[in-house]
């Protein structure tokens, strides 16, 4: 293969249409616009509008809120945990916290801290510090001979 033979797929680009270019170019004249009014016109851009009736995200009512004081925690199931242990990529004699999963590639950033949940298996014995946990992931990771300590940060 050379250079000058690379080219793409067949029908994977199109050529751009000439629009306006003379009635026999069979887009000509209007070049698909139609007949007059705004559209027909350049500098268009009337998003939501909805032809003078009340646009519906007017006519809805506004409803929740954002809650800027929330936590948002970052979660993990114990079988994601089990998964790296098993693929060498945590170590299970050592403390897991939000560090060693970040470093090992089970989460990608640690936001508010990481939560624990009981999806899956847990077959190592794990000690564990994290910022959540739910009740059965407790009672699953201590059934395996592990333990769970949770940060402060957590219980405020």
């Amino acid at each position: 293969m050379k250079l000058n033979e690379i080219k793409d797929n067949e029908g994977s680009t199109h050529s751009r249409k000439r629009l306006g270019r003379g009635i026999g170019s069979g887009s000509g004249k209007t070049a698909g616009r139609g007949v007059k009014g705004q559209k027909a016109r350049s500098g268009v851009a009337i998003n939501g509008f909805e032809g003078g009736q009340m646009p519906i995200y007017r006519r809805l009512p506004k409803r929740g809120f954002n809650n800027i004081f929330a936590s948002e925690f970052v979660v993990v199931s114990l079988g994601r945990i089990q998964t790296a242990i098993d693929a060498k990529k945590l170590d299970a004699s050592k403390t897991v916290d939000a560090a060693a999963l970040k470093a090992a590639g089970v989460i990608r950033r640690e936001k508010d801290g990481v939560r624990v949940l009981a999806d899956g298996e847990l077959k190592a014995k794990v000690s564990i510090e994290v910022a959540g946990a739910s009740k059965s992931a407790i009672e699953k990771i201590e059934k395996a001979g592990g333990s769970v300590k949770l940060l402060a940060a957590a219980a405020e």
